[in-house]
């Protein structure tokens, strides 16, 4: 049992996004809490990880065309390699309005660049998995969206990039969130983000949970895990962090929640999934590499619960669908003695 152990832990992947170990901003104070630590430091802090070996980038922030070789280097001599890059569609002034579902069509021409030009950086540094956060394409008022129209070309323009990333041999997750930066978001769910996966057809687009996103929704992650492999095998990339519920706080994994991630968790080893488990999130005011080991190290624990209990135990109880039962289980296995 233990070298079957041994085996699950190696094969699984933890990734960090890079950004979450330097100086996160809030809407209140643009220049962040803390001092901005240089990318190479980050990267060091990163590869001291026990158990990490992949980098998440943001595209402008952490990467562009220009830097694609130095970036190569820095990540190969310390052992990780890129899990995936997240286009900047979000964080820039012209895409306030919209950029994949804007209503300008040169915008959603530029949007559409962006990810090709990151499917082409992706490539470049040994990665094969775009992650698309839109967090503009949404809408804030009644009466001030056509839902059916923008809806359209948003599908229409991610169908662009996957068609693209398809020739390149690289996957392309869909984030979703409810709400933020707008008050509604287009991808919203896990459910009617499957659907624009399922619209656009091909076997190299399917979705990112985001678990923060997911309890902001009042989603089970573990629900959506499991829908994701009925429809398909379609959970492409996951990233975590924890919330209360009424936001996307972005906090150390775990922190507020702990049955549901042995759940989320069972339910991945479950189905198969074989991706990336990566880091999102936000310390604005805790120590950045603290707060990210910190969830690295809780999912590795809660990785060797899971593998100490084995998958049958955890079967047996669900198959009792007694609360009393799984309250006792919850003592007796993931609360230390």
């Amino acid at each position: 049992m233990k070298n079957q152990n041994e085996a699950k832990s190696k094969k699984r992947k933890y990734s960090i996004i890079l950004g979450n170990l330097g100086n996160t901003c809030d809407r209140f104070l643009s220049s962040g809490y803390k001092d901005p630590l240089d990318k190479e430091l980050m990267l060091d802090q990163a590869a001291s990880i026990e158990g990490v070996t992949g980098i998440e980038l943001v595209g402008t922030w952490d990467i562009d065309d220009k830097s694609v070789d130095k970036m190569k280097t820095a990540l190969k001599s310390r052992g990780l390699v890129c899990s995936s890059i997240i286009p900047d569609l979000f964080a820039r002034k012209q895409w306030g309005e919209g950029a994949l579902a804007s209503a300008s069509a040169s915008i959603r021409r530029q949007a559409v660049a962006e990810v090709n030009t990151m499917t082409d950086i992706v490539v470049e540094l040994g990665g094969n998995l775009i992650n698309i956060w839109p967090g503009q394409d949404g809408y804030d008022y009644p009466l001030s969206a056509d839902y059916l129209q923008e809806r359209r070309w948003m599908t229409e323009s991610i169908a662009k990039c996957v068609e693209h990333a398809k020739k390149k041999r690289v996957k392309i997750a869909l984030e979703f969130k409810m709400k933020e930066p707008r008050t509604h978001s287009y991808l919203a769910r896990t459910a009617d983000t499957l659907l624009v996966a399922k619209d656009i057809g091909e076997s190299n687009v399917g979705v990112c949970i985001d678990t923060g996103h997911s309890f902001l929704a009042y989603e089970n992650v573990g629900e959506s895990v499991a829908m994701l492999k009925m429809a398909g095998n379609k959970l492409f990339h996951m990233h975590f962090n924890d919330n209360f519920g009424s936001w996307d706080d972005d906090m150390i994994v775990g922190s507020i929640r702990l049955p549901e991630y042995f759940e989320m968790l069972y339910w991945m080893e479950k189905t198969g999934f074989n991706g990336w488990f990566s880091m999102d999130q936000y310390p604005y005011r805790e120590d950045g590499y603290g707060a990210v080991r910190s969830s690295v190290l809780f999912l590795q624990r809660m990785h060797k619960l899971l593998d100490e209990t084995g998958l049958d135990k955890v079967e047996e109880l669900i198959r009792q669908r007694d609360p009393v039962a799984t309250s006792a289980f919850i003592r007796d296995n993931l609360i230390a003695q």
